[in-house]
């Protein structure tokens, strides 16, 4: 633990390099809360914080600016989530009682509010709608050779996939499956369906079997949203580094390994080298559980340059994955 007047400055040298991005010089640090010695004070606790590896000088006649280790020092015994302006709260309030719609568009819209709020890249994962009761389902024909099966969710997700008909399928048998299907599916999660039971005609149980399958398969993919790539994207200067920025946030495992395994940490804040993605090095990431009726059924997350506002970010986040619980709840 660093004593009284080491964490002043620390914590003084960090938000000042937040808000201007310029290395941290002793004459904007000795005016700081709680630190009250001179100058020449200010730039040896400077030096002794750069030895212990707090902080890192760019150059030599340069101020300091944070290390990784400096930003988890500060997230860790300085920061709790700082509160947010009556605009912001109340935007995300009249968001979510506005939200309508499928779910779908709702987790689109909410990745978007998450970027605006913090201009940042926002990361929001979505129910696994597999994991989630049949409300209703429907078999529709297309043609005499293809028909597409259509799942509805208690949340309001909706799911669906062509099928290519088995030789010998007509409308009444289309409408035996579907309702052999509903029997089956609805009520219950996708997931917890294995095989379709209760059926005497070879060709309905084949048509239902096939149609289950499918829809199970584009039901069971991860659901991610991500907005506000071009925020983060104008935070860095290297042109390399935002390239590998941009192309690890259009890989949907990567990212949603990435929001699991910080959660699957018990941390809320993963800085810089501590999430282990090795393209988002110079990025910290902010995540927060949706939780509905005690059940994890998504994240929401900000993803940004390790300089990022912690405060606001952390305050942002955990009322937008709150009121998300809250609005899927009530979908459910």
């Amino acid at each position: 633990m660093l004593d009284e007047r080491k964490t002043a400055i620390l914590s003084a040298v960090v938000q000042e390099y937040i808000a201007t991005a310029q290395p941290v010089g002793s004459s904007h640090v000795v005016d700081a809360p709680g630190v009250g010695v001179s100058s020449a004070t200010v730039r040896n606790e400077l030096a002794h914080l750069e030895q212990e590896g707090f902080l890192v000088q760019p150059h030599t006649s340069a101020g300091r600016i944070p290390t990784d280790k400096g930003y988890r020092y500060f997230v860790d015994n300085l920061t709790t989530p700082g509160p947010l302006d009556s605009v912001q709260t109340a935007q995300i309030g009249d968001f979510f009682t506005a939200a309508h719609g499928r779910i779908e568009e709702m987790l689109h819209q909410t990745s978007d509010l998450l970027a605006n709020l913090t201009n940042s890249a926002s990361l929001v994962l979505g129910p696994t709608p597999a994991e989630i009761e049949v409300r209703s389902v429907q078999l529709v024909p297309l043609s005499t050779t293809h028909a597409t099966v259509v799942v509805v969710f208690s949340n309001g997700a909706v799911e669906s996939s062509t099928l290519e008909l088995l030789e010998g399928c007509d409308d009444e048998l289309l409408s035996e499956a579907a309702t052999v299907l509903a029997k089956n599916l609805v009520g219950k999660k996708l997931s917890e369906v294995p095989t379709i039971e209760g059926v005497e005609n070879d060709l309905v149980s084949a048509l239902a079997v096939m149609a289950r399958d499918a829809v199970f398969q584009v039901s069971s993919d991860d659901h991610v949203y991500v907005g506000g790539t071009s925020s983060v994207a104008a935070s860095f200067d290297a042109v390399e580094v935002v390239r590998n920025i941009l192309h690890t946030l259009e890989q949907q495992f990567v990212v949603v390994s990435l929001v699991r395994d910080v959660l699957d940490r018990g941390m809320s804040v993963a800085i810089g080298g501590e999430h282990g993605v090795e393209p988002l090095a110079a990025c910290s990431i902010v995540v927060a559980p949706v939780v509905v009726e005690g059940e994890h059924v998504g994240s929401v997350g900000v993803l940004g340059p390790t300089r990022m506002n912690y405060p606001q970010a952390l305050a942002t986040v955990g009322l937008v994955s709150e009121r998300l619980g809250d609005r899927l709840g009530e979908s459910s």
